[in-house]
C-alpha cells in the first residue's frame, strides 16, 4: 500500500532562487547605503551613456508595445481566454480593475500629479517660453501624455504572455523566466533562467525600495503638518512603521481577504479626494483645461511619441535634452517597473480574455491615471498662476513634498483634505507594496504549485525586506544613496527590454502552435491542453 503526504495547502520555496535573491538584495542594499559616492560614479556614468546613446530604443520600445498590444487585443488572438474554456474570472470585474490599477501608479501618482505639471511650467519643451499661458496648457497636457496609453502597454505587453504561459500552457510557477521557454527551451530551467530572475528581483527591490524612499518624506512632512509637531527622522520612523503595519496585514491575509480590501478603500478614497478637489478648487477651469489637453494630446501625440532633439549631440546643450530628461526616464522607469506589475496583473487574471486584458490596463489605467493629473495638475498650475502658492520658488528651495503639502493646503476645508490625501498615500503606496510582496514571494515558489498561495512568511519576509530596504537607505545614504537607487534601476531597464522581447516572441509562437490561422473574431478560444501522457484534459477545448 503506498503512502501519501497531503498535498500542501501553500507553495514550498525554491532554495536555488530564495538564497541567492536574498544575499544579492542584502549585497545590493548595502552597497547603496553605505558607499553611495561608488556606487553612484558607476551607475551615473552607465546612466548618462543610456541617455545619450539610447534614447531611440525606449521610444522605439514605447511605441513598439503600445502597437503590440492593440494587436494582441484587438486582432484575431482578442478572444482568448487565459485559462480552461469554461474558467471563470477569480475576482470581480471592478475589484479585478482596481487591484491592477493600484499595483500600477501606487503613490507616484499622488505626488507627481501636483509636482510634474510645475517643472514643466518652469522648464517646458519645443522652445516654449517658460512661465507662459502656453507652458501652462503644454504642463498640464505632458503628464497625460507621461501616464497615458503608452505607459500602460508597456506593463500590459509582458503581462499577456506571462499570464498565458500560466493559464494556458500550464507553467508551473509565476516566474519571467518559464514564460520565455518557448524561446529559451532548457535554457530556462539552467543559468538563463536563474539571471533572469536576479535581474527580475533585483530591479523590483529597487524600484519599490525607491518608491518606498521617495514617499517616507512626503508622508511624514504631511502627517507632522497635521499634527502640529516637528518633522524629523523619528517621525519619519513611524511613518515606516504604520505603513509596514497597513500593507504587512494586507500581505499577511493574501489576495483574497487583503489586497482586494486594500484597493477597495484605495478606490473609494481616491473618488472621494477627487469630488473634494473639484468642487472645492476652480471646477470650470479645470474641465476647460482637461478638454484643452485632451486635444492638444491627440494633435500631438505623434511628435511627442518620437521626439528625441537629435541636434543635442551636435550643440551639446542639456537645454535640448528634454525628451531624455524626461519622456525616455519615464519609458525606462515603466520598463523597470514592468516585471513586478506583470507577474502581479498575471497572477489576478485567470479565466479572463487577452482582450480584456488589455481593455483593463490601457483604457481603464489611463483614464484611472488622468482622472487625478487632469484634476490634480489643474489645480496645482491654477495655484501657481492667479499667485495662492508660489510653487516654483518652493520646488527649487524645499523640494516637491513641501510643493504637494502647500497645494494641498490652499485648498478650503484643508484639515478635511489633508488627513484624506495623507490616508490615500498611505493607501495607495501599501497596494504597491503588497503587490511586490505577492510578486517577488511567487519568484521565490517552487514550480508545480502555481494555483497555491505563496508561504505567508515567505510573503512577510519580502514586505520586511522592502520597508527596510527603503528607510535603511534614507538613514544612512540620504538623497544621494536614494538617488543612485533610482537611476540604477532605470540603468537596469535596459537589461530588461531584450527580456521582453524573448517573451512577446514566445508569446508569438505560442500562439501560432496552439491556434494557427482557425480563429473566428466573435468566439471565445482556449487550446487543447494535454496532459502528460498525451490525454486532453477533461473540460478543455479549442473553442468555448
Amino acid at each position: 500500500m503506498e503512502n501519501s503526504s497531503p498535498s500542501p495547502k501553500t507553495a514550498p520555496i525554491e532554495p536555488v532562487v530564495f538564497w541567492p535573491s536574498l544575499l544579492l538584495v542584502a549585497l545590493f542594499g548595502g552597497i547603496m547605503a553605505f558607499a553611495p559616492d561608488y556606487a553612484g560614479r558607476g551607475v551615473n556614468s552607465s546612466y548618462a551613456f543610456i541617455m545619450k546613446h539610447l534614447s531611440s530604443l525606449f521610444m522605439l520600445g514605447g511605441v513598439a508595445a503600445f502597437v503590440c498590444v492593440v494587436w494582441f487585443g484587438f486582432g484575431r488572438y482578442g478572444n482568448v481566454r487565459l485559462g480552461g474554456p469554461q474558467e471563470k474570472p477569480e475576482f470581480s470585474t471592478f475589484s479585478w480593475i482596481s487591484m491592477l490599477f493600484c499595483a500600477g501608479v501606487g503613490i507616484g501618482l499622488m505626488i507627481w500629479s501636483l509636482v510634474e505639471p510645475i517643472y514643466y511650467f518652469a522648464g517646458p519643451p519645443m522652445g516654449i517660453e517658460p512661465m507662459s499661458d502656453k507652458a501652462m496648457v503644454w504642463a498640464h497636457m505632458l503628464p497625460q501624455f507621461h501616464w497615458g496609453f503608452s505607459a500602460w502597454a508597456i506593463y500590459c505587453l509582458p503581462t499577456i504572455p506571462i499570464a498565458y504561459s500560466v493559464y494556458v500552457r500550464r507553467e508551473k510557477v509565476f516566474r519571467i523566466s518559464d514564460s520565455c521557454r518557448p524561446i529559451l527551451g532548457g535554457q530556462t530551467d539552467r543559468l538563463g533562467g536563474k539571471v533572469i530572475e536576479v535581474f527580475v528581483l533585483l530591479g523590483t527591490v529597487g524600484a519599490v525600495g525607491t518608491s518606498l524612499g521617495l514617499a517616507i518624506p512626503l508622508m511624514s512632512k504631511l502627517i507632522s503638518s497635521v499634527l502640529g509637531v516637528e518633522d524629523d527622522m523619528v517621525m519619519k520612523g513611524f511613518v515606516t512603521a504604520g505603513l509596514f503595519a497597513m500593507f504587512g496585514f494586507s500581505v499577511y491575509m493574501g489576495l483574497e481577504k487583503g489586497m482586494q480590501n486594500l484597493t477597495r478603500l484605495n478606490v473609494w478614497l481616491a473618488f472621494i479626494i477627487l469630488a473634494l478637489v473639484i468642487l472645492l478648487g476652480p471646477t470650470g477651469f479645470m474641465f476647460d483645461l482637461w478638454t484643452n489637453s485632451i486635444g492638444l494630446l491627440l494633435n500631438n501625440f505623434p511628435a511627442l511619441t518620437f521626439q528625441t532633439e537629435p541636434m543635442r549631440l551636435v550643440t551639446g546643450s542639456g537645454q535640448d535634452a528634454w525628451p531624455q530628461w524626461w519622456t525616455v526616464f519615464y519609458w525606462a522607469w515603466w520598463i523597470a517597473y514592468a516585471p513586478v506589475v506583470s507577474l502581479f496583473v498575471a497572477r489576478i487574471s485567470r479565466g479572463r480574455t487577452i482582450r480584456e486584458l488589455v481593455i483593463a490596463e490601457c483604457l481603464w489605467g489611463t483614464l484611472g491615471c488622468w482622472a487625478f493629473l487632469a484634476t490634480f495638475g489643474a489645480y496645482s498650475l491654477y495655484a501657481q498662476k492667479t499667485g495662492l502658492v508660489d510653487a516654483v520658488g518652493i520646488q527649487k528651495t524645499l523640494g516637491d513634498p513641501a510643493v504637494c503639502m502647500m497645494i494641498m493646503s490652499s485648498l478650503p476645508l484643508k484639515w478635511v483634505v489633508i488627513p484624506i490625501y495623507t490616508l490615500l498615500c498611505f493607501v495607495f503606496l501599501s497596494t504597491t507594496l503588497d503587490a511586490s510582496a505577492q510578486a517577488l514571494a511567487n519568484i521565490c515558489s517552487k514550480k508545480g504549485y502555481s494555483d497555491l498561495p505563496s508561504k505567508r512568511w515567505n510573503r512577510m519576509l519580502w514586505a520586511s525586506l522592502l520597508a527596510v530596504f527603503g528607510m535603511g537607505i534614507l538613514i544612512t545614504g540620504g538623497e544621494k544613496a536614494l538617488k543612485t537607487v533610482q537611476t540604477s534601476t532605470i540603468v537596469g531597464g535596459v537589461i530588461l527590454v531584450p527580456i521582453i522581447v524573448i517573451l512577446v516572441w514566445g508569446l508569438f509562437r505560442s500562439l501560432k502552435e496552439d491556434f494557427g490561422d482557425s480563429m473566428k473574431p466573435k468566439e471565445i478560444y482556449s487550446p487543447r491542453v494535454l496532459e502528460a501522457d498525451g490525454s486532453p484534459i477533461e473540460g478543455d477545448g479549442r473553442k468555448g
